[in-house]
């Protein structure tokens, strides 16, 4: 049984040019330069009419760095996007704060901007000199005056926490200053150590180590000073103010449709699951001559869509409803899965709350584990 055809509701495009590279990130970049701009914002235009998305809901532009563009060329890529997809309702832009100038902000608002989300980490000059980051505690604090002054509707600022050399102290204060500068939304994400970063080498050397008990405290830690200072957490890793979660995120977590465009982004449209290449070259190729290149091109089954959407599902504070899903996606949930949640209740990880399941705090600590399970009782 295959699942129903669903219109993309989301579009995510793919700036791939950053200054620097710092030693935790694993997303695909390249040095920015005139001349691949340029052919990178053509490319852009002739993806979006060979593979138009319709009309979106929402729309995120990630990276790399989408704030290292210039104005004019942030006014190019946001009309080619508008022009193929319509005005999102919601539209995030990612800023690195070394990248925020006035003249770009200005442009973001005059194309529609409405949410900016500002890559801070940490505000801690020897906890950001860590992780390889280029810019300073000065610099955030400057850049976050300009996109306070520049009025946008949602504003988010991402931090990482258990960063080595970072004790609880630390991590503290930079919660205590993010709280500080009010944003609308947090994102706080434990560091990972991800293949082909220089972070993973030093810890395949020993120089960096893992701590599971601090990792745990501060996931704690992080939840309830945030609740208390009216964050709501809605994400395992996501907090908002009312009105504020970001509707991107929440439509791919609940398995929606969306459309990436742009090296090295993901798709989820039609009945398939595919990535474009990791490579700027090979994919302005493929634009150019009219065929673009997929890879890791999935045709996506019901039973598929809804064990994603469980896994994902359950990462939500909301949790899921099995039942909805089931016909959502019209086929059972398997018996073997209606078994883990029993199991997950007796043991304290899950509760019910009406219709919906969802993972209790404790639960949540352990969320990539219950993703595991329930993507073995599937298989």
């Amino acid at each position: 049984m295959t699942a129903p055809v669903q219109p993309a509701t989301a579009l995510y495009l793919h700036v791939p040019f950053c200054a620097s590279s710092c030693d935790f990130c694993s997303f695909y970049q390249e040095q920015p330069k005139r001349g691949e701009i340029d052919r990178y914002l053509g490319a852009i235009e002739r993806e979006l009419e060979i593979h138009p998305p319709g009309r979106v809901e929402t729309a995120f532009w990630g990276g790399g760095t989408p704030g290292l563009l210039p104005a004019d060329d942030l006014r190019r890529l946001g009309h080619a996007m508008t022009r193929a997809a319509g005005q999102p309702s919601e539209w995030t832009v990612e800023l690195a704060p070394s990248s925020v100038r006035a003249d770009k902000l200005a442009a973001l608002k005059e194309i529609g901007v409405t949410r900016v989300s500002m890559g801070v980490q940490s505000f801690d000059d020897v906890t950001l000199d860590a992780l390889g980051r280029r810019h300073s505690p000065k610099q955030i604090m400057e850049a976050w005056e300009l996109i306070q002054a520049a009025g946008f509707a949602s504003r988010n600022l991402d931090l990482i926490f258990a960063i080595p050399g970072q004790d609880e102290q630390r991590w503290h204060e930079d919660l205590r200053r993010a709280i500080e500068l009010q944003p609308d939304h947090l994102s706080t994400y434990c560091l990972t150590f991800e293949e082909d970063t220089a972070m993973f080498v030093k810890l395949s050397q020993g120089k960096v180590k893992i701590d599971r008990e601090l990792e745990a405290r501060l996931y704690r830690q992080t939840w309830e000073q945030l609740e208390a200072n009216g964050y709501a957490q809605y994400e395992t890793s996501n907090f908002a103010r009312p009105g504020h979660a970001c509707r991107h995120n929440l439509i791919t977590w609940e398995m929606g449709a969306w459309i990436g465009y742009g090296p090295s982004s993901a798709s989820q449209w039609g009945r398939r699951r595919w990535t474009n290449p990791a490579n700027l070259d090979q994919w302005i190729q493929g634009i150019e001559a009219g065929a673009p290149v997929l890879e890791q091109v999935k045709d996506l089954s019901a039973t598929d869509l809804l064990c994603d959407a469980l896994v994902f599902g359950l990462r939500l504070n909301a949790g899921v409803d099995p039942a909805a899903l089931a016909k959502r996606f019209a086929t059972p949930l398997p018996e073997r899965v209606t078994h883990l949640f029993e199991s997950l209740h007796e043991e304290g990880l899950m509760e019910t709350a009406g219709a919906h399941v969802r993972l209790t705090g404790e639960g949540r600590m352990r969320a990539d584990a219950v993703g595991v399970a329930i993507i073995e009782r599937f298989d």
